[in-house]
């Protein structure tokens, strides 16, 4: 019987050798089942289901504890410890961790996992045959995703990030109790800042494709995301002193989000909505409370009036 690490076997129990454990059946090769790793009583001429891995001394052993997943297998793990060199350790259920090598994770440092965060991996051999992590692509996770309904357009969602790009960020958007999840993407004008692999995020279903996949914002529909910025926007110029700042239409976008963390559009959108309402004003790349203005123009009349009725 050929006996792999990362697989679940059945295994008579050979003989009992204190203070190590129990020596299973292994055909060829003895197979420790250390003391620590039992979950029940067991005796010689007993058979055992066993998860087979190798220990910190490169030997094949076994316990009786069960794994999160197995060789093959897709599973959800979370972050236990992160090593700068090695890469990061997942706990899969058996009070050790599985290698995520380095290689595996995103070129970008910051875009790395922490402790506590959770990634789509599948268990593997390395090239000495041990058990590591490897991340899972769109390939895996496909046969697991299923469809968004329609329902879920503008709600707003648990998801996890499996891929962060520049471009976009590609999650799986927690299905609950419909299973798995739905794959989605968050283009990058729809996010406030780059998102790390394993990450859990908040985001609103804008829309939900034919496919079944669905686009994603970080942002809230853009009537909600206009009378909050509006807010941000007044609230700014009442704080300023004679109620202007030297933002407008014409400000460059950069300038606009280092300020107010939104982009150009909708902060032009806010703006407008403010105008609408006869809240601001424009002048020479400026804008100016109203109110600010009004109560300048009548302080200015009355310095004036007050100046020609001052006898000579």
């Amino acid at each position: 019987m050929s006996l792999i690490a990362g697989t679940i076997v059945s295994l008579p129990v050979d003989r009992e050798v204190s203070p190590y454990g129990y020596f299973l059946g292994g055909g060829t090769q003895d197979v420790l089942l250390h003391y620590s790793e039992l979950t029940s009583k067991i005796q010689p001429g007993d058979t055992v289901e066993v998860f087979l891995f190798y220990d910190t001394e490169d030997r094949l052993a076994a316990t009786m504890k069960k794994p999160y997943l197995t060789l093959g297998e897709l599973a959800l793990l979370e972050v236990a410890d992160v090593h700068p060199r090695l890469g990061c350790f997942l706990e899969m259920g058996l009070g050790r961790q599985l290698l995520l090598p380095i290689r595996e994770l995103p070129e970008l440092k910051e875009l790395h996992p922490q402790v506590g965060d959770r990634v789509y991996v599948l268990m593997e051999h390395d090239k000495q045959g041990r058990l590591k992590a490897k991340l899972a692509g769109e390939q895996e996770l496909v046969q697991h995703a299923f469809h968004a309904p329609s329902s879920w357009n503008n709600q707003w969602m648990e998801a996890i990030v499996y891929k962060p790009l520049q471009m976009g960020t590609f999650v799986i958007v927690e299905g609950g109790v419909l299973g798995f999840g739905a794959i989605g993407m968050i283009h990058s004008s729809e996010r406030n800042r780059m998102l790390r692999l394993g990450e859990r995020v908040k985001v609103r279903i804008a829309h939900v494709r034919e496919d079944g996949r669905v686009n994603l914002s970080m942002a809230p529909r853009k009537e909600i995301g206009r009378d909050e910025d509006s807010e941000r926007i007044l609230a700014y110029l009442e704080s300023r002193p004679g109620g202007g700042m030297p933002f407008s239409d014409a400000t460059a976008p950069d300038l606009i989000k280092q300020r107010f963390g939104i982009s150009k559009s909708a902060f032009k959108r806010a703006l407008g909505k403010l105008m609408k309402d006869g809240k601001i004003t424009q002048s020479e790349n400026w804008t100016y409370l109203t109110s600010a203005l009004k109560n300048k123009g009548e302080s200015q009349s009355k310095d004036d009036s007050q100046a020609e009725t001052k006898p000579e």
